[in-house]
Parts: structure tokens; C-alpha cells; sequence
């Protein structure tokens, strides 16, 4: 799977986690380069705290376009260290 915005991949993997339709990229496959930490934070009743990230591909900025859960609830265990995209960022198979 890939993770595409304006026409960059921002992630890519053989290896996603997908949860409630929405495919989580293990760190490490993420160009982090892109990416800028958001003052955004979300909670989930069995996930737990999310924190966002905005990605900038020349020009264009897109805001909390990726999220993760640094430390999830223990029903959400399998998501730990992954990243996930929406927001306009196409994920497709590769």
C-alpha cells in the first residue's frame, strides 16, 4: 500500500495495519521529511489519544493529514508505532 498526496508518496509498505477501514503504515515506511507535528489531538473511547501531522509537498500544505496513536489503549495495541492518512491523501495499492 501507498500513501499519496499531490502526487508524493508519503508512505509506502507491504506490512499496513488496517483498522476501521483505514490503513496504518508502520513508522518507518513514512517520509518524514514532510511531515510537521500539529497542535491537533483527538480521543478515541478504545484507541486513546491520537496526535496529527500536517505534510507539505511543495507548495501545498495539508493540514492533519496523518494521525497516530503514540500510546494506544491495549485493545488498539496492533496500531502502536503506525500511521495512518485521510484528509486528501489517496491510499492505494501499489
Amino acid at each position: 500500500m501507498r500513501a499519496v498526496y499531490q502526487g508524493a508518496v508519503l508512505a509506502e509498505s507491504d506490512n499496513t495495519v488496517v483498522v476501521e477501514g483505514n490503513h496504518y503504515f508502520p513508522a518507518d515506511s513514512v517520509q518524514w521529511d514532510r511531515f510537521e507535528p500539529s497542535n491537533t489531538r483527538a480521543t478515541r473511547p478504545w484507541k486513546g489519544g491520537a496526535s496529527y501531522y500536517s505534510a507539505k509537498v511543495g507548495a501545498k500544505v495539508g493540514t492533519d493529514v496523518a494521525w497516530t496513536y503514540p500510546d494506544p489503549k491495549p485493545a488498539a495495541s496492533n496500531i502502536t508505532g503506525h500511521v495512518a492518512f485521510w484528509n486528501g491523501v489517496k491510499v492505494e495499492e501499489s
